[in-house]
């Protein structure tokens, strides 16, 4: 295995760890808010989001920065977008 495979395992690794991280942080914290403004909004006839389309909807963010992130990354020590594709 070379040192550039190794490298990129470890940060794969470590990106998914954080994403995992503040994935179950994020969740917490949209639950404790959901409760809070549910207590606060009894009498009101404003739309609830449901908890999963907001997680969904972060998670989608968040991959599409890694992967403009990867796109990038990949420009700058290759010159190509998809190194190694005509």
């Amino acid at each position: 295995m070379s040192p550039l495979s190794g490298f990129l395992i470890l940060i794969v690794s470590i990106t998914a760890f954080v994403i995992a991280y503040l994935t179950k942080q994020f969740q917490e914290e949209n639950i404790t808010y959901l409760n809070i403004n549910r207590i606060k909004n009894t009498n009101t006839t404003s739309k609830i989001i449901e908890n999963e389309k907001v997680v969904a909807e972060t998670l989608n963010g968040r991959f599409a920065m890694i992967g403009l992130i990867a796109a990038v990354g990949a420009y700058l020590t290759t010159g190509q977008i998809i190194p190694g594709f005509v």
